[in-house]
């Protein structure tokens, strides 16, 4: 596994991280053993970077990863880095209903998030969208206190645009912004992605295969759980869907011809797009784990990347990645 650097402040990481939301929420029922066997294999694998939030399951993602870090051989639990978002509200149904970014809610949510992972320091936090409420300069700064207090390593921000960018990294130094970035998800090409990198702020690109649209597996008739969230997502609807999946069907053709897979394909555009990008990949198996590893080994040329910009071009997806009442949580997109 080769390493990349989260921007000029930021840790050293596996080139791949894994996003362990779907092992406990909104992808519909996961399987406990297969999600812990997953976690070893992809620490065996030599993936560091552990991607999570506190309002994942209510918890139980992080219960999860900490069982299975504690479970895990000595040198691979050492080497882990966890990377923790937080701020979200949840009713006891599961419904979000808003966000907490004050300095004193941002500490209780990091004395618990270390319970639960069984940890003494937490890698990179973040809070998952900003809170309209409180100014993102002061939620930053608590999580600087955190870090003066050796709580947390870094600093990371959540989908935000670059003047909020810009108005936290003159707080403290920014690790890395992790936000939505793949074949049909490109919005932060435009002024976010340029404002990150005049500022010496990493990526964590997350939805790197759109929850699964540009994976290669996702098929016109899959009948998806009631407790799915891509049941409600536009991109995921009537002749949305259908339009998508006209896209990875041409990026298949490209894909083939490369003698490598849709997903694999899908996650080395990402890798391609700048060495200060760290793709998250969603696997909760072992089979997709492994395929997304291949990526790594994935070269695309400047002919490739000219077919697949053909194939797929800026834009063309159908739909937006959200509801609009989540879109409306977005400060990137706004």
């Amino acid at each position: 596994m080769q390493t990349r650097t989260l921007g000029t402040t930021g840790p050293q990481t596996s080139t791949l991280g894994l996003g362990c939301m779907g092992m406990s929420a909104l992808y519909g029922d996961a399987d406990r053993a297969e999600s812990i066997a997953t976690l070893h294999a992809a620490l065996d694998a030599g993936i560091t970077l552990l991607d999570t939030g506190d309002f994942y399951g209510m918890g139980h993602n992080e219960l999860l990863i900490g069982e299975a870090l504690r479970s895990a051989p000595a040198a691979a639990r050492e080497k882990a880095q966890t990377s923790v978002k937080f701020g979200a509200l949840r009713t006891v149904e599961g419904a979000f209903t808003g966000y907490d970014g004050r300095p004193a809610a941002v500490k209780n949510f990091a004395a618990y998030s270390l319970q639960r992972l069984g940890l003494d320091h937490i890698d990179i936090y973040r809070i998952a969208r900003i809170d309209p409420a409180v100014p993102g300069e002061e939620t930053v700064g608590a999580i600087a206190e955190l870090v003066e207090a050796g709580h947390v390593r870094h600093i990371g921000m959540s989908e935000v645009g670059a003047e909020t960018l810009r108005r936290a990294a003159a707080v403290a130094p920014i690790s890395d912004l992790q936000i939505e970035y793949s074949l049909i998800s490109r919005g932060i090409e435009d002024r976010i992605l340029p404002t990150a990198r005049e500022l010496g702020i990493g990526i964590t690109a997350y939805g790197v295969l759109s929850r699964g649209l540009i994976s290669g597996h996702f098929t016109r008739d899959r009948k998806l759980a009631a407790n799915d969230f891509r049941g409600m997502s536009p991109r995921f609807q009537g002749e949305n869907l259908d339009r998508n999946l006209d896209l990875v069907d041409a990026l298949r053709k490209i894909a083939e011809q490369k003698g490598v897979s849709v997903a694999q394909t899908a996650i080395a555009w990402v890798l391609a797009q700048g060495e200060d990008i760290v793709p998250l990949v969603g696997a909760r198996r072992r089979d997709r784990l492994t395929e997304a590893l291949g990526a790594a080994q994935v070269t695309l040329d400047a002919d490739d990347l000219s077919a697949i910009e053909r194939a797929v071009p800026a834009g063309a997806a159908a739909g937006d990645r959200y509801p609009a009442d989540q879109m409306a949580h977005l400060d990137s997109e706004h």
